[in-house]
């Protein structure tokens, strides 16, 4: 997150958030699941203000030392009685304690460390826990870097065929599992969004690089000062990420482009492209698309520009 600043800084946000929302009605007995900024602090919603300045009666995050920082740069006091900490570790405990106030009609907040809560950060557990008591959970939506990046790389809606996108998150820690996970999502003909942290971000490219010219979109520190988003083929992402030691710092999002369409605008569906990978893993690229196409009657030419594709081979070869 950006450095701090002072919370005069946001009195009169606070003003507008309370003239804007302090007039709504806020249901007792409720967790209000807030999303808070992925980096730029003015990113924050003024319903979300007006909710963690004077609605909820605690709130609950992943990181009570880092919440209280939050809050403070917005100029919110809260003493600690009223923060909970509820994180990946403790979920299922902190769910109850949440259920519980709840059940006595208190008005409970939760928020992650950044963006929104639930979406590769705690709180689908204690999400899943409330809905389970008869309880309301009222979502008061605002930042993503899942929406963020998908919205910056022009790939989703509009006149785009297939306006829907794969949700990947965080790849498997361990090489084997990420290597499967990545032949998976090869065969995937949308675009697929994954996030990555700075210590993993190197693994990640270098096991991305079987894809080939295939591109990535990639967004580091999105929101941020030294916000980067760029547009790479995955067998060069690694060198994009050396070509700078600022490169592998910072909380990154990506987005798979993808698969290109034949010539004639009808690609490969996914039986096709998934009979395709099989064979490629034992046969020469010429053997493999030539079986495929007799197999799943695709067309040969899409098939062999595919598995061009996915073998980062120069199309001239």
């Amino acid at each position: 997150m950006n450095a701090l600043p002072s919370s005069a800084g946001f009195g009169a946000a606070l003003q507008a958030a309370h003239d804007a929302a302090g007039a709504q009605h806020y249901p007792e007995g409720t967790l209000y699941v807030v999303a808070t900024p992925i980096g730029n602090l003015a990113d924050i919603t003024l319903r979300a203000l007006h909710v963690l300045a004077q609605v909820a009666d605690a709130i609950a995050c992943e990181d009570t030392r880092h919440t209280q920082q939050l809050l403070r740069a917005y100029g919110i006091d809260r003493p600690g009685a009223q923060m909970l900490a509820a994180h990946q570790h403790n979920e299922a405990e902190a769910a109850q304690v949440v259920v519980a106030r709840l059940q006595q009609g208190q008005r409970i907040a939760y928020v992650s460390d950044a963006g929104t809560p639930g979406v590769s950060d705690p709180g689908a557990r204690l999400v899943a826990a409330v809905r389970a008591a008869r309880l309301r959970v009222l979502p008061l939506p605002g930042a993503s870097s899942v929406t963020t990046l998908v919205g910056a790389s022009g790939l989703v809606g509009g006149e785009a065929e297939g306006t829907g996108f794969v949700f990947a998150g965080f790849l498997p820690n361990k090489a084997a599992e990420r290597e499967r996970a990545i032949q998976a999502l090869a065969a995937e003909a949308r675009p697929v969004v994954l996030l990555e942290a700075p210590h993993r971000i190197e693994a990640l490219a270098r096991a991305l690089a079987v894809l080939g010219a295939r591109e990535v979109t990639v967004g580091r520190e999105l929101t941020k000062q030294f916000e980067e988003i760029d547009t790479v083929p995955a067998k060069a992402l690694a060198s994009w990420l050396s070509a700078s030691p600022q490169r592998t710092r910072g909380e990154f999002a990506l987005v798979l482009h993808p698969l290109a369409e034949a010539a004639d605008g009808s690609g490969p569906d996914a039986e096709a492209q998934r009979v395709l990978r099989l064979l490629l893993a034992e046969l020469p690229t010429k053997a493999a698309v030539k079986l495929a196409a007799d197999i799943t009657k695709a067309p040969r030419n899409a098939l062999y520009a595919l598995a061009l594709q996915w073998k980062g081979e120069d199309q001239s070869a």
